[in-house]
């Protein structure tokens, strides 16, 4: 049976954080494994939000680093850059074309920057268009995401039913892949937020970068409660919830499983346990990271690699695009 493509990207926008590598290290050996994957770091879509180019770059080479870090094999997927692809832009700009204002206006994302900033760049409401081009540039089947860009992609299929309804069969409408439940974890400080990659100086974040000490200190001061119970309700002890989560992944393990490790146990007992479950997983990994990024070289030639086959495929569907629109090629 022929493969199923799937589409995958990250933004570069800070340094990847534990639920990030979580994400990435559970699902993406099996992803390579079951599908044609194309794997993207998204850097266009990282220019939103104004990043120092010097930073911009440098986050752009660890991503591509811990990619390779976790096992991910460049001969058997498709690891680019979207910058380097020129068809993602150009894609686009003609899929603005089949986008209503309103719908793109009623992104929760867009109305969350809104209430954030002082002044939204176009780039901000645009960005969900940008992201339905990557998808459909390469007869996207399969998307994994998290609950945050699920609305996301839901528009992206919105845009490829009009477009083909309007000019013509020419895009997959693509399936969206909700990631497990114990993908989702949140900040030590504020256990009912996401981690957040953008503030490395958040003590609430675990990144990939911490020593062990950091990763102790960090998951002591994580916020539980006053009751002691060590057990999994995310409404009502969602400091303790999350702990257990990050436990279970760490180890391989149901929430349920690990529920049951910490019976009768204390706070002081499971902080701690996590602790060290996270630097047991995190150490090997950290070694191989450092040793890809010191070496730009290698990092480079696996860009090219990527971008040489996500181009083959991104041309010829730039191409089928524009002359069903009539333009000239």
């Amino acid at each position: 049976m022929e493969k199923k493509n799937l589409y995958t990207a990250i933004k570069p926008t800070g340094i990847l954080t534990l639920g990030g590598y979580i994400g990435v290290a559970q699902s993406l050996p099996t992803l390579v494994k079951d599908y044609n994957a194309y794997i993207c770091v998204a850097d266009l879509h990282a220019l939103t939000i104004g990043l120092d180019p010097a930073v911009l770059k440098e986050n752009t080479y660890k991503m591509i680093a811990m990619y390779l870090a976790t096992g991910l094999d460049p001969n058997k997927c498709t690891l680019y850059l979207q910058s380097q692809v020129h068809e993602h832009a150009e894609l686009g700009w003609v899929l603005n074309n089949f986008t209503m204002f309103g719908e793109a206006s009623r992104m929760t994302q867009f109305k969350d920057y809104q209430n954030k900033l002082k002044e939204v760049n176009v780039g901000i409401f645009d960005y969900p268009v940008l992201m339905a081009s990557d998808i459909l540039l390469y007869d996207t089947n399969i998307v994994p995401v998290g609950i945050d860009q699920k609305q996301h992609v839901e528009l992206c299929r919105n845009i490829a039913i009009r477009f083909n309804h309007k000019i013509g069969e020419t895009f997959v409408v693509p399936d969206v892949m909700m990631r497990h439940d114990g993908y989702k974890i949140c900040g030590l400080l504020e256990p009912t937020k996401k981690m957040s990659k953008s503030d490395r100086n958040d003590t609430g974040s675990i990144f990939i970068e911490d020593t062990p000490d950091e990763i102790r200190k960090k998951v002591r001061r994580a916020v539980t409660d006053s009751d002691g119970e060590i057990k999994y309700d995310v409404e009502n002890k969602p400091g303790v919830s999350n702990l257990l989560t990050i436990y279970a992944c760490m180890k391989g393990i149901s929430i349920e499983q690990a529920v049951e490790h910490f019976r009768g146990a204390n706070y002081g007992t499971l902080k701690n346990e996590v602790a060290e479950s996270i630097i047991e997983v995190l150490t090997p990994v950290q070694e191989k990271y450092y040793n890809y990024l010191a070496d730009k070289k290698y990092l480079d030639q696996v860009l090219e690699m990527g971008r040489v086959k996500a181009s083959a495929q991104a041309s010829k569907k730039l191409k089928e695009v524009y002359v069903r629109l009539g333009l000239v090629c």
